[in-house]
């Protein structure tokens, strides 16, 4: 590759500051630039990850470029975030703003920069082939973000370098020991920005009001009270406040399902209740990296959630945006809100959001 302006996304981690190294030695021009995305409070670590990517990019050599897309997020990926959880589903914010946040308004403001291409640290790799690029897994099986990356579409692609792609993470920490970045050590950041390190329902609770209900069994008893549908997901154990109670097992309570006509919330309990299991899906919404839907009634892998091993399926329909996906063996705790990404092999085809 010739050496082209780049635009580097830099978070203060070690991934996006290694991506930054990589191509500086390659003899591109290197930009960094930091995103703020939230600004409504101090919960958020951003200062700290400024003080860390400036720290960074001093250490490489590149000039490093702070913006601020706090109004861009809340518009399109915090509004959005508030009305899924009011509507009973569990909405996955990093898949919208890579969608419209890191890969659309960084995207936007990198080439009104100059810039040939834009990079970030994601554990993502590209493939050209029959004049399609296709977004394949990182080589880094445990670090693959590819999940996160689905909604993306070959335009956005065309112009995105993933560095790190090719590495395994403790090739990626080594690499920034050896070339004395500061932050070689660092650790990796878990969640959402916007909540910090408040726990979860503390944080909703500030935006969604709490309307309490029944809490029933699969056989619609009466084992307690909610705080309101908004603060539960499909499989969670901690939290629902029945733990002392038991009925018949002393098997742990999960959340199995949600009926907002009823605000009721129904649990069940062990792991692996029937409740719990599902052989299909349908998902709305779906977008697909080469632009167009594989055919229905093609067999493929899908992940359900992010930290999930593939499962066979076949993708059963196809119609105006909407999929059906039918597995193989039961899943467990899907969950409307959350995305089904499908895979042929090591290609990401894209996905929807489970209804």
């Amino acid at each position: 590759m010739s050496a082209e302006r780049v635009v580097v996304g830099m978070s203060g981690g070690v991934d996006s500051s290694v991506a930054a190294l990589l191509l500086e030695r390659a003899g591109h021009e290197v930009i960094g630039l930091f995103m703020n995305n939230w600004e409504d409070d101090a919960d958020c670590p951003a200062r700290e990850d400024l003080v860390a990517a400036a720290a960074a990019a001093d250490a490489i050599g590149i000039e490093l470029e702070a913006v601020n897309f706090a109004a861009e997020y809340k518009e399109r990926v915090f509004a959005s975030f508030l009305a899924e959880y009011a509507a009973g589903r569990t909405p996955n914010p990093d898949v919208l703003c890579n969608a419209e946040i890191k890969f659309k308004a960084f995207l936007d403001h990198a080439l009104r920069l100059g810039a040939a291409k834009i990079a970030t640290g994601h554990y993502a790799q590209l493939r050209e082939r029959g004049g399609r690029i296709e977004l394949l897994r990182g080589a880094d099986g445990a670090k693959d973000q590819s999940y996160f990356l689905h909604r993306l579409t070959r335009e956005q692609l065309a112009r995105v370098l993933f560095p790190v792609g090719q590495l395994k993470k403790s090739e990626v920490r080594r690499i920034a020991r050896e070339a004395g970045l500061p932050n070689h050590a660092r650790k990796d950041s878990t969640g959402i920005c916007f909540i910090g390190e408040r726990p979860f329902r503390e944080f909703l609770n500030r935006y969604l009001p709490k309307v309490p209900g029944p809490i029933v069994n699969e056989r619609g008893e009466l084992v307690g009270e909610h705080i309101g549908l908004a603060f539960y997901t499909i499989g969670q154990r901690k939290g629902i406040g029945i733990g002392g109670r038991k009925n018949g097992s002393g098997d742990a309570w999960y959340v199995a399902a949600k009926d907002l006509a009823a605000k009721s919330l129904t649990v069940v309990q062990g792991h692996d209740h029937p409740l719990l299991m599902r052989r299909s899906l349908d998902a709305l919404d779906a977008s697909w990296v080469g632009g167009e839907a594989p055919p229905a009634h093609t067999v493929h892998t899908a992940k359900t959630r992010y930290r999930q091993a593939d499962a066979a399926c076949t993708l059963a329909n196809v119609r105006d945006g909407e999929i059906a996906v039918e597995f193989d063996s039961p899943q467990w705790a899907v969950t409307p809100g959350q995305s089904v990404v499908l895979y042929d092999r090591e290609v990401c085809l894209g996905g929807g959001v489970i209804r």
